[in-house]
């Protein structure tokens, strides 16, 4: 069988990366697996990946051009919300390529920052599956709801263009939507709260959804003893360690500002900070707390290190479809703090694996991140390996070639 996966952004992270992961251990599986994308990260020596954007010099300019027209889109909207909006209105016509020709299975990802012109769906003539990597598949252009349910009756007055108007940009974009999905599109989501978001969703709530979890590269995360850890990345201190961290802090999904919030109810003589990922570190300058700060980390080992050195790792977004940094620290042994909302719920076992905080209570927040710290010293292999298996990409992978394989055969 021969996959196109249609992949927009850098694949050196975030969606981006998910979907690379997969379509990796896919090719380890013995499947003939590409992926289109308009990434401007390029990873060298791979010529499973086709890049849209350097095909030639006008598509190159086109696809500066549509991402500024989607840009335009908003500029009415002055009192929206400084929220990712995207409204598929242009894109590449990615079935002129010999990619698409080729494949037997499309298999759409996170398709925006004009990677797609949803049009281009109606006009697909071979099987589609669709992995809903974020809440935009299903909504009138925000690719995060953020409490607000009128995706659920076809958009309009959005909260997140600041419009009180029931035809705005949201609601056509939701009906350009309707009018060129076709109906026998297999949606997946990445884990059983993107399923459960879709299933009472205006566009997917008559379509089949199915849930198959995101996969993730267990076997590249390596359980240390935390003086070894410590050792490693030169951290000296008596404290309990409390580790946070993403590819981008600053994200406001992420809930940093949560966990900033929940630290005035935390002991700073008892507790030391360790984060990774792209933040400002003038931040760290305003805290009360001793706190190390690792940077961005694209090395498995070192991040291994990171999750094993700390005695509690707290993700605290506020809308997150999945949570790969909580499988990846519960494969490494260290205990997770997390709001009991989104797709972390499902993957922490409260009391077992971590804790789950009220939404979106800071001091919960710091009551988990004790509870955690006087009552789960690490987690027992047992449960790592449980985890290990129901979200190891080599299992995932497999979820996926069954569903391939049914929708080539015609079910």
């Amino acid at each position: 069988m021969r996959i196109l996966h249609v992949v927009a952004g850098d694949l050196s992270g975030g969606a981006a990366k998910g979907a690379y992961i997969l379509h990796k251990e896919l090719l380890k599986q013995g499947v003939n697996s590409t992926i289109l994308s308009n990434s401007s990260f390029r990873i060298s020596g791979d010529n499973s990946i086709f890049y849209v954007s350097k095909v030639n010099f006008s598509t190159f300019i086109s696809n500066l051009l549509w991402k500024a027209l989607e840009r335009i889109q908003l500029f009415k909207y002055t009192n929206r919300m400084n929220r990712i909006f995207s409204t598929g209105f242009f894109g590449t016509n990615f079935l002129k390529y010999s990619v698409y020709r080729e494949a037997d299975i499309v298999h759409l990802h996170w398709i925006n920052a004009g990677l797609v012109d949803i049009k281009t769906l109606q006009s697909i003539d071979k099987p589609i599956v669709w992995t809903i990597r974020d809440m935009w598949p299903m909504t009138g252009g925000c690719h995060y709801t953020m409490g607000c349910d009128r995706f659920k009756v076809g958009c309009g007055k959005c909260p997140q263009l600041g419009s009180l108007r029931l035809k705005d940009l949201s609601y056509d974009v939701i009906r350009r939507k309707e009018k060129y999905l076709q109906k026998d599109i297999s949606i997946v989501g990445i884990s059983e709260w993107v399923s459960e978001m879709a299933r009472v969703s205006f566009l997917f709530n008559d379509f089949e959804v199915i849930t198959i979890n995101n996969g993730v590269d267990t076997s590249s995360f390596t359980r240390f003893s935390k003086e070894y850890a410590r050792n490693c990345l030169g951290i000296s201190t008596k404290k309990r360690i409390i580790l946070v961290g993403s590819a981008k802090l600053s994200d406001y999904y992420k809930g940093f500002e949560k966990f900033l919030e929940s630290l005035s109810y935390l002991n700073n003589e008892e507790c030391y900070l360790m984060f990774f990922g792209n933040i400002d570190s003038n931040l760290f300058q305003t805290l009360n707390f001793e706190f190390n700060s690792l940077g961005y980390i694209d090395n498995y080992d070192r991040l291994s290190l990171a999750y094993s050195a700390a005695d509690v790792f707290v993700a605290p977004s506020i809308q997150e479809a999945f949570g790969k940094t909580i499988v990846e620290s519960i494969a490494c042994g260290t205990p997770v703090v997390t709001f009991d909302v989104g797709g972390p719920k499902f993957i922490v076992s409260q009391g077992i694996t971590g804790y789950k905080a009220k939404p979106f209570d800071s001091r919960d927040l710091a009551i988990g991140i004790s509870w955690v710290l006087e009552n789960i010293p690490e987690i027992n292999v047992s449960f790592c390996d449980d985890v290990r298996a129901n979200f190891d990409v080599y299992n995932i992978a497999g979820k996926y070639i069954d569903l391939y394989q049914k929708r080539i055969n015609g079910q």
